[in-house]
């Protein structure tokens, strides 16, 4: 009985059954917005629902609808959850300074070091011999 409270409880779990949660009540939210849309669109178009639409006899309707359906959720999707959450991420979490990263300028200074101890020549490193006993010379 522990393990399986221990399973219920556990943080992912309750996360995940909120999102789903979440997400089943979004999906009302696109779904209402896209029958919304589609009425404007057929209103425009003097068709609200492309499904009968055949020219020539070949049935492109259901096809067109299901495009304009997928286009515009992708909008109501870009628009309501992806720009809100991009912006309110830069605002409280800003990213940091682009340029080079910290390792790789460390790298550039060993790099640069190692040359000027070789005369500031670039290209295939010769380094002296080691002034450390017990450390092979490197060729």
């Amino acid at each position: 009985m522990t393990g399986f409270k221990n399973f219920i409880l556990r943080g992912n779990l309750v996360e995940l059954a909120v999102a789903f949660v979440m997400a089943a009540a979004f999906a009302a939210v696109v779904a209402a917005t896209v029958n919304l849309l589609m009425d404007v669109i057929g209103k425009l178009g003097g068709t609200p629902d492309f499904s009968n639409y055949s020219p020539g006899g070949v049935s492109v309707g259901a096809w067109i609808t299901a495009v304009i359906t997928f286009v515009i959720v992708a909008l109501v999707v870009y628009f309501v959850i992806i720009m809100p959450y991009t912006e309110a991420k830069e605002r409280y979490f800003p990213s940091d300074e682009p340029g080079t990263p910290e390792d790789v300028k460390l790298l550039q200074e060993i790099r640069d070091l190692l040359a000027a101890q070789q005369g500031g020549g670039v290209g295939t490193p010769h380094f002296p011999p080691s002034d450390q006993p017990g450390v092979p010379p490197i060729a």
